[in-house]
């Protein structure tokens, strides 16, 4: 193992590359630089890995001082006063995949909108702008726009990260990356991957929670969904994807649903911003309709299928369209699976959620054409494209269901340009604030890709 190679860029124990704090300090690394893991400043104490200053417990240990260790970040291992990080800069450096002629080979073409995002990407990553963000709408193509900006940084050779705060994200961009750049080894990091990290691999795909462990080790960083829990409001992923990047790197900062001070630094100008409120097929975004369900508990605990419900999955399904059906509760979902069985007898259908050991295999299914409508918990709200879907979302009331998650469950209709249309229902106990600004947000970017001549209906 080379151990020069496994700190660079990186910020790790010994422990976690697999050697000891001996074999790392007789090698004489004149750049290499150590971190307690823990800084103590009187009695204030901070983990110098993820940045927790208030979640520690005290260590039984054999070293001679007060010894503690921090939870926020134990589950990438136990990090104790008496330990130490390491790090080699990675700055300046050109790897040896440097070269003249494009790694990209996708054949694809950007629509007008798309070509104008790449640009103005590959322009703030030219120009060492910090951040960049995309505020685009649900299917218009992020993952295409940052191909350019990726294959630029590629042939300076730079190391490229592609981050998303969900595994299942994660799994279904790496083959669309390797795809687009078949001569470049791309490896999978996170909780769930085989893999263990390469220094020799010029890109890298991973959840966002694996960021903790890079030290300017990225020239290009992407973060697909900020929106996503668990990276939207969590403080030590910020503060990781920030201390990931080089001094001169840029972070492009993928979204369908700004948070609020996002929204902020958009209209203060204090963020460079790309902004695409249509989709690539130039048809409008479908809006998402309320209609009132009734106590829709109360009929699942009586083991019954809500009326509304019922009647409305009915009609699509007369209809020949397929339908994805969110509920806000895994119990409520499997309860409702068990009331359906008794009615929907003449169709396939199955359930899916973040527990179900099957799900990749289910959605698959889904793909293929073999379920007539899918039950789902919010796992199924970003990420996924099926063709000639609609999409029903009972209990649009419940907190689950913000305004970034209903706005990314309405983009689940209409992604294909076959099939461009496709109904929404928000079936309500009760209208919030949430469903009501999901709405509003989408009808303002059709009315905005309408205005720039977008799209075509």
């Amino acid at each position: 193992m080379d151990i020069a190679a496994q700190i660079q860029g990186r910020l790790v124990s010994a422990k976690e590359i697999a050697t000891s704090d001996r074999q790392i300090r007789d090698l004489g690394m004149n750049q290499l630089q150590i971190f307690p893991a823990i800084q103590q400043d009187g009695k204030q104490l901070t983990c110098q890995r993820c940045g927790n200053q208030r979640h520690f417990m005290e260590n039984i240990c054999n070293c001679s001082q007060d010894c503690f260790y921090c939870l926020q970040c134990l589950a990438f291992g136990k990090l104790r006063t008496c330990d130490f990080l390491y790090h080699l800069p990675a700055d300046g450096q050109n790897y040896t995949w440097a070269r003249k002629s494009t790694y990209l080979t996708w054949s694809g073409q950007l629509s007008a909108q798309q070509a104008q995002a790449s640009m103005e990407i590959c322009q703030s990553y030219q120009d060492h702008v910090d951040k960049h963000l995309v505020w685009a709408v649900t299917g218009a193509g992020k993952t295409e726009m940052v191909f350019q900006a990726i294959d630029i940084a590629l042939c300076a050779g730079k190391k490229v990260a592609v981050a998303t705060p969900r595994i299942d994200v994660a799994n279904e961009l790496a083959p669309r990356f390797q795809a687009a750049f078949p001569n470049i080894s791309i490896q999978v990091l996170h909780g769930q991957s085989e893999q263990t990290y390469d220094p020799n691999r010029p890109m890298t795909v991973c959840s966002t929670h694996q960021l903790i462990r890079f030290r300017q080790a990225f020239d290009l960083l992407i973060i697909d969904e900020i929106d996503a829990f668990p990276y939207d409001g969590d403080p030590m992923l910020y503060r990781a994807s920030q201390v990931a990047v080089t001094e001169i790197g840029t972070q492009v900062l993928l979204t369908a649903t700004p948070n609020t001070n996002q929204m902020a630094a958009i209209q203060q100008k204090q963020v460079a911003v790309s902004i695409l409120p249509a989709r690539y097929h130039r048809h409008h975004l479908p809006v998402p309709k309320h209609v009132w369900v009734g106590d829709w508990r109360e009929s699942v605990q009586k083991g019954k299928v809500p009326t509304v419900l019922k009647r409305t999955l009915l009609s699509l399904l007369s209809l020949k369209r397929r339908v994805l059906i969110f509920v806000p509760n895994i119990d409520y979902m499997l309860q409702l699976v068990k009331a359906c069985r008794g009615i929907f007898y003449n169709y396939q259908f199955e359930s899916v959620s973040s527990k179900d050991p099957d799900r990749i295999t289910k959605v698959q299914a889904m793909r293929e054409g073999q379920y007539d409508f899918l039950f789902s918990t919010t796992i199924l709200e970003r990420g996924v494209t099926f063709a000639a879907i609609d999409v029903i979302v009972l209990g649009s009331e419940d907190r689950t269901f913000t305004t970034a998650s209903l706005v990314q469950i309405a983009g689940r209709v209409g992604r294909k340009p076959d099939f461009p249309d496709g109904s929404i229902y928000f079936l309500h106990y009760g209208k919030t604030k949430a469903s009501k600004a999901a709405i509003q947000q989408i009808q303002e970017m059709n009315r905005q890709a309408r205005e720039r001549g977008l799209i075509d209906d």
